[in-house]
């Protein structure tokens, strides 16, 4: 399904003369050095964004993963206009993505267990949550009740999605009420957390996984560090709100180089497996 996935990156796109600069250690690197390692810096283990279709490749078994609800698409019930119509938002990021929203969901094997997995996407619409990306996550996880499997979901996103307002706000208990649901039937439920996981998104469903994980130096939390420090009026920590400083005061459960991300949920899947036999 996602053939020649890697010959086509987003950073190399991005950089007509195909040499990247990390922007962590600042090192020049060619493109295909970094491809090489599924877009993870080879001198500093910087983790660059990647696409949905690229994280899934990266995750299932090969040829495993079927997507559903691919004819959901967002509408504009409040007609909501800024600087641009939502309706204008929505046309953009499609013709920039290829996608209706912001979530790919679908079932698939990792080493061999089924699992029901979704995926966000940041570059459409910062990976914002809406009526449609909730309405996916709810639906994937019935389906997990529905064949007593596992959910994963990939968090990548700013958050609600404002031009929606209530509507997207509203998609935080939907989803945290899916997964509940899920919890009662003693399936598992792994959330993955990477670069970045804002908003409401950290606010429901990403922090209730019954495992949670992150990818390094993912920036998570709710408000940015600009408004917490204007609120509370005192300097935050050094490497506040990444997943390492997360890790140490035990808001997460543990950090995942994304080379090692299959083979980490694999074995997790297998173990749920066991425990529930």
């Amino acid at each position: 399904m996602f053939g020649n996935l890697f010959k086509k990156d987003d950073v190399k796109q991005e950089t007509p003369n195909q040499w990247i600069k990390c922007p962590k250690c600042t090192s020049l690197m060619f493109y295909k050095e970094v491809e090489a390692k599924q877009n993870v810096c080879p001198k500093c283990n910087h983790h660059f964004r990647i696409n949905a279709e690229k994280r899934i490749a990266s995750i299932v078994d090969e040829d495993s993963f079927v997507e559903h609800d691919t004819n959901l698409a967002p509408t504009d019930p409040l007609k909501f206009s800024d600087k641009k119509s939502y309706k204008k938002r929505l046309e953009e990021a499609k013709a920039k993505t290829g996608k209706t929203s912001s979530v790919m969901s679908g079932s698939c094997t990792i080493g061999g267990t089924p699992v029901e997995l979704v995926v966000f996407d940041f570059a459409f619409m910062g990976g914002s949550l809406g009526s449609v990306e909730g309405e996916k996550i709810v639906r994937a996880i019935n389906r997990a009740i529905e064949k007593e499997c596992g959910v994963i979901i990939v968090s990548a996103s700013g958050g609600a999605r404002m031009q929606e307002s209530t509507y997207a706000l509203l998609q935080m208990s939907k989803t945290s009420a899916a997964l509940n649901r899920l919890h009662q039937k003693g399936l598992p439920f792994i959330s993955i957390l990477t670069d970045p996981t804002m908003g409401g998104v950290s606010a429901s469903f990403a922090m209730l996984g019954d495992i949670i994980m992150a990818e390094p130096g993912a920036l998570i939390g709710f408000a940015g560090q600009r408004v917490i420090k204007q609120t509370v009026g005192v300097d935050l920590p050094e490497g506040f709100q990444r997943s390492e400083f997360l890790l140490e005061h035990g808001l997460i459960d543990m950090i995942v180089d994304r080379g090692n991300m299959h083979q980490t949920l694999a074995d997790l899947l297998m173990l749920f497996n066991k425990k529930a036999s």
